[in-house]
């Protein structure tokens, strides 16, 4: 039987750090402040921003909301993230996806000052991460780093496969997981012989969005499987990509859902937004911290 691998409790422990060093920051005069801009009225949108301001409130982080209707125009939203650009309260910008129809993402990511992009989606920040120097990681993939850091399982050397090319997930996780010396394949609708693949992997980490789809036939024994997933199966019960009671007994570690990834992408949200204080008021962080 596989060791769950419990992002609730790896979360809690980040969420603590970044507490501490926001305390630590207050007595030097900065509090780090993090800006969420929610446009429309999508409902899981607005549960993670409520999710996110909650967090903030706990780490003793500043935290302001702007909510803009789905009529906004894109000029509308690059005012507000320019203006927020130039507020010293707030160390992080973060504009939720996705964006009604009609306003160019890109176009939005990219108007955010670089060292305000707590969410890493900058091309700046992206060509960062690319070439092994980044200033900040994305959320859920530095998430699943941490998960593998503080659980001790070594990626160096490992045949490592993620399924899922998306710029917010599956591209950056391949990629950190190339510079921790994985061997890396990246998979997606296109790949021939998909089960081949997967069952060669000693990680396989899981991002399509689709309840289930991994399943027994495509793990190898004792392999490590994390799920990013975040999908609802027949029954409307949530799920993720993995069919977990399959693969569960096969894998030495696995994530569940709820419970595994998940809670650690606002914790590393935290993490990126007291880091940007530090950054952007020149304070240097104790070693070991």
């Amino acid at each position: 039987m596989a060791e769950i691998i419990d992002g609730k409790a790896v979360s809690a422990e980040i969420r603590a750090e970044a507490a501490r060093e926001t305390e630590r920051l207050k007595g030097l005069g900065v509090t780090p402040g993090l800006a969420v801009v929610l446009v429309g009225d999508d409902p899981a949108s607005r549960t993670y921003v409520r999710l996110k301001e909650k967090a903030c409130a706990a780490a003793g982080i500043h935290s302001e909301k702007y909510l803009l209707p789905a009529t906004a125009g894109q000029k509308e939203v690059l005012d507000l993230v320019r203006r927020l650009n130039g507020e010293k309260k707030v160390s992080g910008v973060l504009v939720q996806l996705p964006l009604p129809a009609g306003i160019d993402s890109r176009a939005v990511l990219e108007a955010i000052d670089p060292l305000k992009d707590v969410d890493a989606f900058h091309p700046a920040n992206v060509g960062r991460i690319v070439i092994g120097n980044p200033r900040f990681l994305p959320c859920t993939p530095a998430g699943i780093m941490e998960l593998l850091r503080r659980r001790r399982i070594a990626v160096a050397g490992k045949n490592c496969v993620v399924i899922g090319r998306s710029d917010i997930v599956g591209k950056p996780t391949a990629m950190l997981l190339l510079h921790a010396d994985g061997t890396v394949t990246v998979c997606h609708s296109k790949t021939r012989g998909l089960k081949e693949i997967c069952r060669r992997a000693d990680i396989l980490v899981v991002a399509v969005g689709k309840p289930k789809f991994v399943t027994a036939d495509m793990v190898k024994p004792g392999a490590v499987v994390i799920d990013v997933g975040m999908d609802r199966d027949e029954n409307g019960r949530l799920c993720g990509d993995v069919d977990f009671a399959a693969v569960e007994p096969l894998a030495s570690h696995i994530t569940p859902v709820p419970g595994g990834v998940g809670p650690m992408t606002i914790a590393m949200l935290l993490k990126n937004t007291v880091l940007a204080a530090e950054l952007q008021n020149g304070i240097s962080r104790p070693e070991g911290r």
